[in-house]
């Protein structure tokens, strides 16, 4: 076979940019295929009229910023773009703890297996935590919280893939303004910001303070010689020669395609990933030696978020970062379930749309500016979020849900279904519901338990895991401990989808670092 390059890598989140960045510097021609587009702090949605959603039914017109899947008893969020979840998650870049290596994978993989890997990681992304001098009301309260209710060593700060400028604190006249964030170039040669703390996380921060995996180990892999096709959505994987071809549809522009390699990288995050394998597999026929466990070993990991209200005291969920720090209740001690109390935060929406207006509609400077320190005032003496606290965490639920092809009896297309049920998962999530109650009530707040967990028991994640999960062998798992797939040499998944079981944290530093592991047995 004559490979059009030496590997391709199929998504750019925390798994396929480490395998980009690793197999260019390699000196191995590598080709990133990303079904979103490439986003710059110009372009990130603000407005209703800008591209939020990635409708992965018309991906050809509808490729923004968002894919939301939602399943008859969970929905999924996640990120579409160059930079894969880096793009939309909170910056925390924390390791798993002991615990969660004590079954459920390889026998190769363990916490000291992943320790250098999680320092690479953490020195990748500059992980710091926060600065002492930019304390927010929601890391005050907090803090507040775990002492009334005395859990005082439970809790901590985060460490987070954000830059700071010590010089910046809340005391400065119009704090959030872009003009306080102190412009550098990171140690990839790109130019980045320092945050302001405008609470714009999620939905891409306009001053680039984010440590976005586009700024770092993307960089570093184009700077090596790997290329990167945005809009570029696999459809299958098959055998040929010693590899690979890998056929795809150009979301922009239109019409299909396909390139070739020797080594082919999965890493389309837990539902991409698995669908693709299951249609390789299921539909395609191109992959047909593929586990039985395919789409199997999914997880929620727990994610949940309990709104309280404070009417005497100033919340402000809207600033800061969006999350900075944990309440650590993975110790099971609180009945035996495992959980991670964290401090949520969310996007001003309807004041970022309304500046987003102003911005494309004023009409000279002054003007201009004028409107924007009335709107200003005004969104700042009106907010409507400012006594309400997101309690947010994550939790070691059951690792049961499934994934498979079913068409509906009025769709010609197959299409992916979850199948999950909760009622294992319950205990813990209900567990991590009630001691967010408690740390509200200790604090004068009260906490509103979701009336779709109360009366449907749904639950929403932007953290899904497995479907391809690592194991032992074809019987146990899909891919072994260096995400090589069983049955398939060269051929590889490295993201959440091959985590074996929920994590009860943030999972993006695990992913990154099992695929900086796989890289080095790999290349060695």
């Amino acid at each position: 076979m004559s490979a059009s390059f030496d590997a391709i890598v199929i998504g750019s989140g925390f798994g396929g940019s480490v395998a980009a960045c690793r197999l260019a510097e390699a000196d191995q021609r590598v080709l990133v295929l990303e079904r979103g587009r490439r986003w710059s702090t110009e372009d990130f949605p603000r407005g209703p009229g800008d591209d939020w959603v990635f409708d992965s039914e018309d991906p050809e017109r509808h490729h923004g910023w968002l894919d939301l899947r939602l399943f008859p008893r969970v929905g999924v969020a996640q990120g579409a773009g160059v930079g894969g979840g880096s793009l939309i998650y909170a910056n925390i870049f924390v390791e798993a703890q002991r615990f969660v290596f004590d079954h459920g994978w390889p026998e190769q993989i363990d916490f000291e297996a992943l320790a250098p890997h999680y320092a690479t990681t953490g020195r990748m992304l500059e992980v710091q935590t926060l600065p002492d001098g930019q304390l927010t009301e929601r890391y005050r309260l907090m803090e507040d919280a775990a002492s009334a209710t005395g859990a005082a060593e439970r809790f901590r700060k985060l460490p987070m893939a954000v830059r700071f400028d010590d010089a910046w604190h809340y005391g400065l006249d119009d704090p959030h303004a872009s003009r306080h964030s102190r412009a550098e170039t990171n140690a990839f040669g790109r130019s980045q910001g320092t945050c302001v703390h405008c609470g714009n996380c999620d939905i891409g921060c306009p001053v680039g303070a984010r440590n976005t995996l586009d700024l770092n180990y993307l960089a570093r892999a184009e700077d090596k010689g790997a290329e990167i096709r945005p809009l570029c959505l696999v459809r299958a994987i098959e055998p040929e020669g010693e590899g690979y071809r890998v056929r795809y549809r150009r979301l922009e522009g239109g019409g299909e395609a396909s390139e070739s390699a020797r080594r082919v990288v999965v890493a389309a995050g837990s539902l991409g990933s698995t669908e693709l394998l299951l249609r390789c597999r299921d539909q395609y026929r191109t992959l047909p030696a593929l586990s039985p466990r395919l789409g199997h070993g999914w997880c929620a990991n727990g994610d949940f978020l309990t709104p309280a209200l404070y009417p005497g005291r100033r919340v402000s969920p809207t600033r800061g970062p969006t999350i900075t720090s944990a309440i650590d209740y993975l110790d099971g001690s609180d009945g035996g379930s495992r959980y991670f109390v964290e401090d949520g935060g969310f996007p001003d929406v309807v004041g970022n749309a309304l500046r987003a207006a102003f911005d494309r509609h004023a009409v000279g400077e002054r003007l201009f500016e004028g409107w924007r320190l009335l709107l200003d005032g005004l969104l700042q003496g009106h907010d409507p979020h400012a006594n309400l606290m997101p309690w947010f965490g994550q939790g070691v639920d059951a690792s049961d849900g499934v994934m498979r092809l079913d068409r509906a009896w009025f769709d010609r297309e197959l299409a992916l279904e979850l199948d999950y049920d909760v009622s294992r998962s319950r205990p813990t999530v209900q567990a991590m519901i009630d001691r967010h109650k408690r740390l509200a009530e200790a604090t004068g707040g009260v906490a509103m338990e979701p009336p779709s967990w109360t009366f449907f028991d749904y639950l929403l994640t932007p953290h899904p895991l497995g479907g391809c999960n690592m194991g032992a062998s074809r019987e146990d798992g899909v891919v072994d401990h260096k995400g090589e797939v069983f049955g398939y040499p060269g051929l590889h998944v490295l993201d959440g989808a091959i985590v074996p079981r929920a994590l009860g944290l943030n999972p993006s530093r695990t992913i990154a670092a099992l695929a900086e592991r796989a890289m080095a047995e790999i290349l060695a």
